[in-house]
């Protein structure tokens, strides 16, 4: 009594589309694969931005001393 047949999972299709319609099951179907491959995105672009703590360190500054000590001149003038 407790598993579904082909019988069973074929009436609930037919009344499913009665009750929905092909149009809006179409558009239910699209929203959804793009929301799946929306998240599958995120998800490997999150994996792509963690770095270590040693590559945060490389990155950390990108100027050097001599541009500093030229925009203070830049300011004394």
């Amino acid at each position: 009594m407790g598993s579904f047949g082909i019988k069973e999972l074929l009436l609930i299709a037919v009344i499913v589309l009665l009750v929905f319609g092909t149009k809006k099951l179409r558009t239910m179907g699209g929203d959804l694969g793009t929301a799946i491959k929306g998240f599958k995105k995120a998800m490997s672009e999150d994996d792509k931005s963690e770095t270590k703590p040693d590559e945060l360190e490389k990155k950390d500054a990108d100027f050097n001393k001599d541009s500093v000590k030229d925009a203070d001149k830049t300011k004394q003038d």
